[in-house]
């Protein structure tokens, strides 16, 4: 006599799956997505859910296919939490499992995007030219495997006429001073590449283990005076601004001319003649879009931006 064989209702099996984790109210909850698509959905490129979760339910051991039964999950989450928000708070918030040939590819994709990104933002201060991926690579790994402190090994010296007391006392501020510094230690999976291409050039400019100043663009920015004044209407993003840690990433509302000085980072000079607006400065290479499109979508044809130096550097960096 054929015997009934019982699965448990709430059992899903899945394979080739990459699982995101998340534990919350002394649980630990599982989602199980398809393979390279948490990063792309984290990044922005893809927005689809459909394509980023295998299957749209909360588990607590994906292996072992076991879904989360809703009591836990009310009790984690909140009772009137839905299903799809619970989903995306795992999703965006949880720590993503995966394998050790996954976890190199996924490190080499960030460690090339935060060179590529630093490449394309220094410059050498005297000869304002870039440099190329491999200097500021060397450079990097210098910073990482010194602790930062590849240049600043011989302060604190005494010198041949310091007392010991002197010497002791130079030390110590030295180190203090090192302290605050920013640092690199390298590239990790866990942060975006544009937050880790800001330390990294923090650092780079703080320790100087090649010659670096922060890129600076040069533009002119033209505009008809009589839409000056007018009330910018929404608040554009700043791409230099989202890649900073302050987390201020909106620009500040006020008139189109408020607007258009808040991207520039110092005023080289501002004039106006007869009908037309005029202030050349230097901008932030990443604020440059966000420029452009603020003037393109407020002025409507009466204001233009002109690039007049691709990489130029100024006092003050």
């Amino acid at each position: 006599m054929p015997q009934n064989i019982n699965q448990p209702s709430n059992q899903i099996r899945l394979t080739n799956v990459s699982l995101v984790r998340l534990k919350k109210g002394k649980k630990r909850f599982e989602i199980a997505c398809y393979k390279n698509k948490v990063l792309e959905y984290r990044s922005g490129v893809e927005t689809d859910l459909d394509n980023v979760l295998q299957i749209p339910s909360v588990f607590l051991s994906v292996s072992k296919g076991q879904t989360a039964p809703s009591k836990d999950l009310a009790k984690a989450f909140g009772p009137k939490t839905p299903l799809n928000d619970i989903i995306m708070e795992i999703l965006n918030k949880g720590e993503m499992q995966v394998g050790e040939k996954e976890r190199h590819a996924q490190l080499e994709r960030v460690h090339n995007e935060v060179i590529d990104i630093v490449a394309g933002k220094l410059v050498d201060p005297k000869s304002k030219r870039v440099y190329t991926t491999g200097m500021i690579e060397k450079a990097l790994d210098q910073l990482s495997s010194h602790g930062g402190a590849t240049h600043k090994s011989d302060e604190g010296k005494a010198s041949g006429t310091a007392t010991p007391t002197n010497g002791e006392a130079s030390k110590e501020a030295s180190k203090e001073k090192a302290k605050e510094m920013p640092t690199w230690t390298g590239v990790v999976t866990t942060k975006s590449a544009k937050s880790q291409a800001l330390e990294a050039m923090k650092a780079l400019i703080a320790w100087q283990p090649i010659p670096v100043s922060r890129a600076r663009m040069r533009l002119r920015v033209t505009c008809a005076t009589n839409v000056l004044k007018q009330a910018a209407k929404g608040s554009v993003k700043k791409e230099a601004e989202e890649e900073d840690a302050d987390g201020e990433s909106e620009k500040s509302t006020g008139t189109i001319k408020d607007r258009i000085l808040s991207y520039v980072e110092q005023i080289e000079s501002q004039d106006t003649i007869g009908q037309e607006w005029e202030v050349i400065g230097f901008v932030e290479p990443g604020a440059f879009k966000g420029l452009g499109e603020f003037i393109n979508g407020e002025t409507k044809g009466k204001g233009r931006v002109e690039v007049l130096d691709m990489a130029v550097t100024h006092e003050g960096d």
